[in-house]
């Protein structure tokens, strides 16, 4: 019997549809996704040149915006570097500075702080010590003659009259010229990269530190032994002498920066001293 109008039941909602959060834009992934996959095939090699924005986007079927945001990453990652304008030098040419990307990562989350300078300092121990022992035990090659006369060049430099600024890069240089004679690639990018991401800890400490050219002269006595050491192949030597100059260093400059809070506690208080003074007066007024 067909059913009267009155006793027509509603029709069912139809199931509602879960909504999904609307994701960024991530389609300059592709471009990240090819470049890997065309490298590790070996259809990308280094020094080779990138076809234009316009060519990328064309051929991956994404926005020039999208485009250009993967060849950012890119960039950031140390695998390109772009040049504007137009003419053969213009576009991205394929390299390799896995350090540079390394370092400023490291960098960014030291300042957040999620990455303590102590582990750090723990982490290049770690590293640094057996990459001594492994320089020294290098055979004498040109290549490992020609590392220690690049190591030696930044440490006459560091010798002369120069800015803080570039003493911390001729240190760096030099640590990085001695760890790669052990011959392991990725060891020396790690030391090289943890180097750069603790120069600008090691550059704000120097004011505090209250005699900073008589740290240097320690410094540079602490280089020498250690290039003394690997040039002689005594690799216990190596090893111990370069331990105890990053210990050194770094404990110096956190008694350097307690110093300085503390100082600046003190000042605190006094200034707030006077403060507090008046407002017990009034309230005995």
């Amino acid at each position: 019997m067909p059913r009267s109008h009155d006793d027509t039941q509603p029709a069912e909602a139809p199931p509602a549809v879960e909504r999904q959060p609307i994701l960024a834009d991530r389609s300059y992934s592709i471009i990240l996704e090819t470049f890997e996959r065309r490298l590790r095939l070996g259809e990308l090699r280094v020094g080779d040149k990138l076809p234009s924005e316009r060519e990328l986007a064309a051929r991956h079927g994404i926005s020039r915006p999208s485009v250009r945001e993967g060849l950012r990453v890119l960039n950031a990652l140390g695998l390109i570097r772009s040049s504007t304008g137009s003419g053969p030098k213009s576009g991205a040419i394929i390299i390799s500075e896995p350090s540079d990307a390394l370092s400023w990562a490291l960098r960014m989350h030291i300042a957040t702080r999620s990455l303590p300078v102590k582990d750090v300092v723990s982490t290049r121990l770690l590293l640094e010590g057996p990459a001594a022992r492994a320089a020294a035990a290098a055979p004498d090659t040109p290549e490992r003659e020609a590392a220690l006369e690049r190591a030696r060049v930044h440490l006459a430099e560091m010798d002369e009259q120069i800015s803080d600024e570039r003493f911390h890069f001729c240190d760096t240089r030099f640590h990085y010229e001695l760890s790669k004679l052990g011959g392991n690639i990725v060891l020396d990018t790690v030391i090289d990269s943890l180097h750069m991401a603790t120069m600008s800890y090691v550059q704000e400490a120097v004011p505090f530190l209250k005699d900073w050219e008589a740290v240097k002269r320690t410094l540079q006595q602490q280089h020498y032994g250690i290039i003394e050491a690997i040039a002689s192949h005594d690799e216990q030597a190596a090893y111990e002498r370069v331990c105890e100059h990053i210990k050194w260093f770094y404990s110096l400059s956190d008694r350097a920066r307690d110093q300085q809070r503390e100082r600046q506690a003190q000042v605190m208080d006094a200034d707030a001293l006077p403060h507090q003074v008046v407002l017990h007066e009034e309230h005995l007024a």
